[in-house]
C-alpha cells in the first residue's frame, strides 16, 4: 500500500516573463488552497523570452522571499514531470480570458489524463485583469515605469 502526502502541493508553472502582480496574487490567493506552492519558470527554446531564466528566478524569488511555503525553481520538459519531481498532487494556473480558460481547459484535461495531476484554475482579480506580462514587456522595452505592474522590477535589469 503506497501513502500518498497528505500535504496539497502545486505546481504553479509558466514562463513568468516577468512575474507580475497578477502572478503574484494568484500565488498570493492559491496559499489559501495549498500547504505548499512550487513556482516553476518554464524554460521553453521555442519561445524567445525578453529576460534571460536565472534573472527571472532571481526576481520571483525575491517577490516571494516573505512567503516560506514558496518555492521557486526552473525546468525543462513537460510540466506534468516536474509536479511529479516535486510531489505536487495539483497544478495551478490563473486565468484572465476566455482564450486563457479555453488553452488551460484542454491543458488541464490532458495533463489529468497523462498523470492524473488535478488542476485549479483561479481566476483573475478584476482589477488586474489587464495585466499581462506582454503588456508589461511592452512598456519596459520603450522605457516606461513598470514597478507599478512588476514590484522589485530594478532586478530584472542584466
Amino acid at each position: 500500500m503506497t501513502h500518498k502526502s497528505l500535504e496539497r502541493i502545486a505546481l504553479y508553472p509558466g514562463t513568468f516573463d516577468p512575474f507580475t502582480i497578477g502572478h503574484r496574487s494568484i500565488v498570493e490567493r492559491g496559499l489559501a488552497l495549498f500547504d505548499k506552492i512550487i513556482i516553476a519558470v518554464g524554460i521553453n527554446d521555442a519561445k524567445r523570452c525578453y529576460k534571460p531564466t536565472e534573472t527571472r528566478v532571481r526576481h520571483i524569488k525575491a517577490m516571494m522571499a516573505d512567503e516560506p511555503r514558496v518555492e521557486v525553481t526552473s525546468y525543462n520538459g513537460l510540466t506534468v514531470d516536474v509536479a511529479k519531481e516535486y510531489g505536487a498532487n495539483f497544478i495551478l494556473r490563473g486565468v484572465r480570458t476566455v482564450a486563457d480558460y479555453e488553452y488551460e481547459r484542454n491543458l488541464a484535461y490532458a495533463n489529468r489524463q497523462i498523470s492524473g495531476i488535478e488542476t485549479v484554475l483561479l481566476y483573475t482579480l478584476p482589477e488586474l485583469q489587464y495585466v499581462s506580462s506582454t503588456m508589461v514587456r511592452d512598456l519596459d522595452r520603450y522605457g516606461y515605469d513598470i514597478s507599478q505592474f512588476v514590484p522589485n522590477s530594478e532586478l530584472l535589469k542584466d
